[in-house]
C-alpha cells in the first residue's frame, strides 16, 4: 500500500511539474521572456507560486526547464540528420538546418539555450544538451578527416565547438537592439554565406 501511494504521489507531482513548463512555454512562446513571471505561470498552471519553487526553483529555472524541453524536442531533428546518408559534410549541412530552423522558430527559446540564465540553480542539462550534439558533429567531423574529404590537420573536437559558436554568433544577430540587427526574413542569406565559408574552411584541399 505504501509502494502504491509513493507511485501515485511521484505521478501527481510529475504530472504537476509538467503542467507548470506547458504553462511556462505557452507565455513565453506568446508574450516572451518579459511576459514570465512565477504568478503568471502559477496562474495559467493553476498552482500555487510555492509549488513552482518547490518542484522547479526560482524563475530562471523555469526558463531553463522550458529552454531544455525544446531542445529535447529539436533532437530529433537534429539525430535524424546526422543519420542521414550522405557524405559527412552532407549531414553537417543538414545538422546545421535543423539547428537553424529551431532558431528561427523558437526565438526565444534559442536563445535562452544560447544565453541561459545565469542565476538558475542548474545548468548542467543545457551543458549537456550541448555536449551531446557537439559530440554528434565531432563525429562527423572526424569522418570526414578519415575519408580524406576534411583537412587532415583538423582537431574534430576544437572544430566542432567553433562551428557551434560561429552559428550561435550569427543567429545572435536577430536579436540586437541597434541598427546591426539582421531581421530573421533575411537571416537566411546570412546563414547561406557563413555555412559557405566555413564548410569550405573544412575542406583538405585548402
Amino acid at each position: 500500500m505504501a509502494a502504491h501511494e509513493t507511485s501515485r504521489t511521484a505521478r501527481r507531482m510529475t504530472a504537476r511539474r509538467r503542467a507548470i513548463i506547458d504553462a511556462a512555454e505557452e507565455i513565453l512562446r506568446t508574450g516572451g521572456p518579459g511576459a514570465l513571471t512565477l504568478e503568471a505561470v502559477a496562474e495559467r498552471a493553476d498552482v500555487a507560486v510555492q509549488t513552482i519553487y518547490n518542484r522547479l526553483g526560482g524563475r530562471s529555472d523555469v526558463l531553463v526547464a522550458v529552454a531544455e524541453r525544446a531542445f529535447e524536442e529539436n533532437r530529433e531533428c537534429m539525430d535524424a540528420a546526422y543519420a542521414a546518408p550522405g557524405t559527412p559534410r552532407e549531414r553537417i549541412l543538414l545538422a546545421a538546418d535543423a539547428y537553424t530552423r529551431f532558431a528561427l522558430e523558437s526565438p526565444h527559446h534559442f536563445r535562452l539555450l544560447a544565453e541561459p540564465p545565469g542565476d538558475a540553480d542548474t545548468l548542467e542539462g543545457i551543458a549537456d544538451l550541448v555536449d551531446e550534439q557537439n559530440a554528434k558533429l565531432t563525429a562527423a567531423l572526424r569522418d570526414g578527416v578519415a575519408d580524406g574529404s576534411f583537412n587532415p590537420d583538423l582537431d574534430p573536437r576544437a572544430t566542432a565547438y567553433a562551428l557551434w559558436a560561429a552559428m550561435n554568433g550569427v543567429l545572435a544577430l536577430s536579436w540586437r537592439a541597434d541598427r546591426l540587427r539582421v531581421a530573421l526574413p533575411d537571416m537566411g542569406s546570412v546563414l547561406d554565406t557563413i555555412l559557405a565559408v566555413m564548410t569550405r574552411g573544412l575542406d583538405s584541399r585548402t
